[in-house]
Formats: structure tokens, C-alpha cells, sequence
């Protein structure tokens, strides 16, 4: 008796004829690539030539514009390769029975046909924008999972139930199916899953300044990054040539991001955290936070005036000048002196105006001496300058100064008591006590970015120039040409700035930068337009209407706009229930979005002591790995940290590198599958946000939250 052989089911019939498909792209995306190696191959057998024969450079740059499409494609299947992303990953049906392939990159087949549409591209809009109230005239919209070539999952959104046309509908939609998925120590793109009010986010008109906001979970940060991607498709001249800046509130979520944009085709992107964005000119990355106290002192701007007195002042009382000239005495007071100071500094900065400084005092001294020795004016500067009275004291009385070394000052409680008068005596004993100059704070790295622009680049003597030659009995472990050490050499401009220009700034966590730390960023982007993504209700900037018109300095009269992002889709409705009771009380005009997702499972709130909280921690991770995927976060003060995380090494044998601990100022923009808040109230203590910190760490949850209050402290819940 024959048995009945099932047949294939329509899973498996969609999934065999999607693989065809992306099989056929792959196929074309490298014969273009071998087309690509050789044209490049053939270009060096022409260009080097026997001196026989040549090519002209218009054959040259035709054959590098037929083939730049070839090698940009490689290099960016590459990237794609070490992603383990598919490189095709939607699909769009129309009413007319067209059908279109949304990916990662364009690829057309030898007709020029296209194959895949890139996702930035107008025509793959409708993938973003259609919906079932406004379909788009697409009946079906369908998202492919793939591991590198293979297909290995489909989700469908039916958008059009009046067609006629009879497609298979096959998933649970893939945003939903996309939220489930276990979270990794970096953070995925979203070109798959973009909603409609994201992608209108993302294709904004790129002048002028735009605002993208919404509550935790919403998306702002990937839909930030997705539009950097955008911009160096649509504008690639202008912000490929200029540059492109994103900027993120730490180290941590830089590397958490740091993929997204390589994943997309896009790798012409400087990222740098808050601490870093002065790296440029002071060579320096910070990642300390300051204390609640101090923080918002360092970040006013009120230290504007502080710092521009702390450059004024001398380092040393003005010192009387005295030098012979023809056995003359000529003396200049400290009074002249200081006066000649303020006189050069109302038109200089510090290290550019000592020639003008040199040229002020020799005319003084020129003035003194007696016009009946009938002396030239340049042999008298040169009787002057020669002099080792008058070396030493141009030495003392006008060095190049640095704005480590200026900072420093601000350590002496007799300095801070001359320089800053708009503090108080509590805020200057807090602000000559915070400073550690081995290890400088994120808040210290805008102040020297400040005083940088304050005192300028150090002037360049001719004995600083750098060896052509190499000096005799000098062992090189590596051949170095005169080209070599020409090619670092570089005409000194004094009037040149010392940091870093982009054509666009993006900002993300905007809502924590300090006044002066809007400052440090405007220097890098004077004629940029910009992005900035935040949320007042995470700040952790106590002052928010004083961020707020930061902000609206920076747009001053620029086109802007500004976007709503609505929907959290990262919390459980039932973790975001408890922190948005949270940040209400101590925040009442936060913008709370919409948890769309429900797990069924409540926070777990736990108390214990002091005594017992290392041992209930330890019990608190092993539940949570049992009952979480992926990742798994421990939020804790500052303060308490270093020993909880300490303490926790024997148990985390078991769980590895899923457990991060982490501060609350550290956790921004990261997520996590679970989430252990430790003794809540001490956060609120410690943070310059206060409440607004704390709902930060409890809206990072993905799937659990639990929170653990230590002896008897529990002020925090609603």
C-alpha cells in the first residue's frame, strides 16, 4: 500500500522561489566583482608602460567611471560578508504585478534591469511609507531574514485585502518577529523593520537643523544613523567631501553602534562619544563622569568668563623688565607691563599675539631711550632682543601655554577665588577639588576644548622645525626617505583652527550635553547642518529649559524641523507602565510613547541588606539567564559598582560575557533582554537627573526588569 509523500508546504514553495531570486543577485553582484579586479589588473598592465607607447588620461578616467559602480560594489558585499546580513531583505508587490527587490545596495543584471533597489533610494520608499490605510498601490509587503546568502525566514504584511491577487501571507509581520529576537552586544540596523513616522525622519530635507524626538525604545537612535546612511546617498558630494560627524553620549555606545553604519554600504562616518570629540585638538578621549555636584558647575556657562579671566592671568606677577643698551638703563614698570598685556590681548589670542606682545614692549623701551644717541629702531630691537635679561623675562612673562597646563591652575583654591566670581565659595572649593589630571572627566574635555580656542596654537619657533637630514649615528629600524618626513611636515597658519570641520553633525542624547559642551560641538560644525536626537525626560542635565535654549541657539534662524517618534518599541507595556510612574512624578510634560508590546511578565521588585546584597544579586542573575536569551544588564551608582561587580566574578563563570554592570550615565542607548536596577534611590542620589536618570535604567529592558532596593530605601517607587 502505497503511503501519501506530503508535499513541499507554502513556506518552504516562498522560501525555495526567494532563494532563486537572491541567488541571482549574488550571481550578478560578483561577476561584477571579478569584472572589477579584472579591469583593475588590465589598467596596471597599460599604465605601465615601456615608454613606447601611453594612454590618455581620458581613457583612464573612463574606464575608472565604468567601474567605480564595480568596485564600490565589492567593497561593500565585503562589509556586508562580515555582518552575516543578507544583503537582500524585502520584497514589494503592486497591484500591477510588478515586483520589487529592496536591499542594502543597487544591482542590475546585464540588461541594466534592476534587481535590488537600494532601500534609499525613492522607489523603495513605499517599503517605509505604505500602510493599509494608504497601501501604496502595494498589495503585499514581505521581509526576507537571511543569514549572509541564504534565505532562512519570511514575514508578510498584507497592506491591500481588496486586491484580487491571491499572494501567500506568511508570518506574524516582521516588526513584531524582529522585537522578539534576542539582543547582542552590538546594535542591529532597522532597514528591514523601518516604520512609516521613522522613514520620514530619515529622509528629511538634510539643510538647516533636524529634531528627532520621542520617548525610550522609539528608535531614535538607529533611525539617526539610518539617516547618515541616507544623506551619503541622496547628497554623497557634499557630505562625503565634508564629512559627516555622530556623537554619542560614551565609549560604550559608540562601540555598541559602530556597525550599523558598515552594515548599510557606509564606512566615510567619524564617531567619536562626548569625551572624545576634542580628540582632534587635544589628543585626548575622557570617559570619568564628574559628581552631581560638580558636573553642572563645569557644564555652565558660566565658566565661559571663568576661563577667559584664568588665560588673562599671568602666571606669575608681572615682572619689572630691565636691560642695558648702550650702558642706558631702560626699565618698564609691572603697571606698563600688565597694560601692554590687556592692550594685545583685546586684539590677540595668548599664544598668537606674542610677536605683537614683543613688537609693544621694544617700541616702550624705544620711547625711554634717549634720542641723542641717534640709534636705528632695528639695531636697537636687535641690541635688545640679544640680551639674556631681556630672554629670560620674555620667557617668564609671555610662555606658550597649553590648555592642560592652564587648566590646572584651577586646582589652586587661590586662583579659583581670583577667576571665579560668579561662584559661589561652596561651588569653587567643589570645582579646585574635582580635578584629576591623570584621568581628565568627560565635563573637563570641554573646557579644554574652550581654552584651546581661547589661547590658540602654539607659537612655532624655527628650532621646532622638523630634521630633513638624519643626524649622524642615528639607528632607524625601518628605511625613512627625505619624501617620508616631508610628507608630516606642514606650513604653519596661524590663523588656522585647531580642530576638525564636518559638512554634517549628528547628535545623539543631546538632551545631556552641557552648555558648554553645545559649544565645543558648534566649533566643529560652524557652516553644518545637523541631526539632533534626544529626549528632555532621560536628561541628566539638571537644567533642562537651560538645554533647551542651547538648542534653540543653535538653530537660530537656520531652517528646521522637527519629528515625533511615537511608539516604544523596545520596553514591555508592562516594565514601561512602572518607569513611566516614574519619571511622571518628577518629570510631569515628559513625552511617554506607546508600548506596543506585552510579555505578561511584571517587574520584580525585591528588597534586601546591605549584608545579603551581594548573595541575592548572585541568585537574582542565575533566574534571569535561565529566563533571557541574549544579554543581561546591571545598573548600579557609581559609588557602589566597583565591589558589586567584584563580588559578582564567581557567578558570572557560568554566564560569561552576557552580563555587563554598567552606571547609569554609561547605560544611554543600550539595551538589554534583562535588566537588574540596583538599589534605585542611591542612582537618584548620585545622578545630576536625578529621577530622569533612573527611568533611563529602567526603560532598557527588552524582555525582564528587576529592581533590588537595599535597607529599607524605596523613596523612588510610585
Amino acid at each position: 500500500m502505497d503511503s501519501a509523500v506530503p508535499g513541499p508546504s507554502a513556506l518552504d514553495r516562498e522560501l525555495a522561489l526567494e532563494q532563486a531570486h537572491v541567488d541571482l543577485v549574488y550571481k550578478h553582484l560578483k561577476k561584477a566583482t571579478k569584472s572589477a579586479k579584472k579591469v583593475a589588473s588590465e589598467g596596471q598592465k597599460l599604465y605601465r608602460s615601456d615608454r613606447q607607447s601611453w594612454m590618455r588620461e581620458e581613457d583612464g578616467t573612463a574606464m575608472f567611471e565604468r567601474d567605480a559602480f564595480a568596485f564600490q560594489a565589492a567593497r561593500r558585499l565585503a562589509e556586508l560578508d562580515a555582518e552575516h546580513e543578507g544583503l537582500v531583505f524585502g520584497r514589494l508587490d503592486h497591484t500591477d504585478g510588478e515586483i520589487r527587490y529592496i536591499g542594502r545596495l543597487g544591482v542590475r543584471d546585464d540588461d541594466y534591469e534592476p534587481l535590488v533597489i537600494d532601500w534609499r533610494a525613492r522607489a523603495a520608499e513605499p517599503f517605509y511609507r505604505a500602510t493599509a490605510s494608504n497601501p501604496m498601490d502595494v498589495v503585499r509587503r514581505r521581509v526576507l531574514r537571511c543569514r549572509n546568502d541564504k534565505v532562512t525566514g519570511i514575514e508578510d504584511d498584507l497592506l491591500d485585502s481588496s486586491s484580487t491577487t491571491e499572494l501567500p501571507i506568511i508570518g506574524e509581520g516582521a516588526l513584531m518577529a524582529t522585537l522578539k529576537r534576542a539582543r547582542g552586544p552590538r546594535m542591529r540596523d532597522i532597514v528591514a523593520t523601518i516604520q512609516a513616522e521613522q522613514d520620514e525622519a530619515i529622509r528629511a530635507d538634510y539643510r538647516g537643523v533636524t529634531v528627532i524626538g520621542g520617548g525610550p525604545g522609539t528608535g531614535k537612535t538607529v533611525v539617526a544613523l539610518h539617516r547618515a546612511a541616507y544623506l551619503l546617498y541622496s547628497n554623497r558630494r557634499r557630505f562625503e567631501r565634508g564629512g559627516i560627524l555622530v556623537v554619542g553620549p560614551s565609549g560604550l555606545f559608540m562601540n555598541y553602534i559602530e556597525r550599523v553604519l558598515p552594515s548599510l554600504g557606509e564606512d566615510s562616518v567619524t564617531l567619536r562619544s562626548i569625551g572624545g570629540v576634542a580628540v582632534d585638538a587635544l589628543d585626548l578621549i575622557a570617559s570619568r563622569n564628574d559628581s552631581a555636584e560638580v558636573a553642572p558647575i563645569k557644564g555652565s556657562l558660566r565658566m565661559v568668563p571663568v576661563l577667559k579671566r584664568l588665560v588673562n592671568l599671568p602666571l606669575a606677577e608681572a615682572p619689572e623688565l630691565l636691560v642695558m643698551v648702550k650702558g642706558e638703563p631702560l626699565r618698564l614698570g609691572s603697571e606698563q607691563l600688565a597694560r601692554i598685556r590687556r592692550d594685545v590681548l583685546a586684539r590677540h589670542k595668548v599664544n598668537a599675539a606674542r610677536d605683537a606682545a614683543e613688537s609693544a614692549v621694544l617700541d616702550a623701551l624705544y620711547a625711554k631711550f634717549p634720542a641723542e644717541f641717534e640709534l636705528d629702531f632695528e639695531v636697537f630691537s636687535e641690541l635688545v632682543t640679544d640680551a639674556a635679561a631681556y630672554k629670560m623675562f620674555l620667557h617668564a612673562w609671555w610662555p606658550d601655554l597649553e590648555a592642560t597646563e592652564v587648566l590646572r591652575r584651577l586646582s589652586d583654591p587661590s586662583v579659583v577665588a581670583k577667576v571665579s566670581t560668579e561662584l559661589s565659595p561652596a561651588e569653587q572649593a567643589a570645582l579646585a577639588g574635582s580635578f584629576d589630571f591623570d584621568d581628565w572627566s568627560v565635563a573637563d574635555v570641554a573646557l579644554l576644548d574652550e581654552l584651546t580656542d581661547l589661547i590658540g596654537p602654539i607659537h612655532a619657533d624655527a628650532e621646532d622645525e622638523p630634521l630633513i637630514f638624519l643626524p649622524d649615528g642615528t639607528e632607524m629600524s625601518e628605511l625613512v626617505t627625505t619624501a617620508d618626513l616631508l610628507s608630516h611636515h606642514r606650513e604653519h597658519d596661524p590663523d588656522a583652527e585647531p580642530y576638525d570641520t564636518f559638512a554634517h553633525v549628528l547628535v545623539d542624547e543631546a538632551q545631556d550635553l552641557s552648555p558648554m559642551q553645545w559649544r565645543m560641538l558648534r566649533r566643529r560644525g560652524a557652516e553644518a547642518s545637523w541631526t539632533i536626537v534626544g529626549d528632555p525626560a532621560q536628561s541628566s542635565w539638571p537644567d533642562p529649559d537651560e538645554a533647551e535654549q542651547a538648542l534653540t541657539d543653535l538653530i537660530g534662524n537656520a531652517p528646521s524641523r522637527r519629528f515625533r517618534l511615537s511608539t516604544n518599541y523596545r520596553s514591555p507595556a508592562e516594565v514601561f507602565a512602572l518607569a513611566a510612574e516614574v519619571v511622571r512624578r518628577a518629570f510631569p510634560s515628559a513625552d511617554l510613547p506607546h508600548a506596543v508590546r506585552s510579555t505578561g511578565v511584571e517587574p520584580l521588585l525585591l528588597t534586601t541588606t546591605s549584608p545579603e546584597l551581594n548573595t541575592e544579586l548572585a541568585r537574582v542573575l542565575s533566574e534571569l539567564a535561565e529566563r533571557v536569551e541574549g544579554t543581561i544588564g546591571v545598573v548600579a551608582a557609581p559609588s557602589q559598582l566597583p565591589a558589586l561587580a567584584t563580588a559578582a566574578q564567581p557567578a558570572l563563570e557560568a554566564l560569561g560575557s552576557r552580563v555587563t554592570f554598567i552606571s547609569p550615565l554609561d547605560v544611554k542607548g543600550l539595551e538589554y533582554d534583562g535588566v537588574v536596577v540596583v538599589d534605585p534611590d542611591q542612582i537618584v542620589e548620585e545622578s545630576p537627573g536625578g529621577e530622569r536618570v533612573l527611568y533611563v535604567a529602567l526603560t532598557r529592558p527588552t524582555q525582564r526588569l528587576v529592581t533590588i532596593d537595599v535597607d529599607g530605601r524605596s523613596a523612588w517607587r510610585p
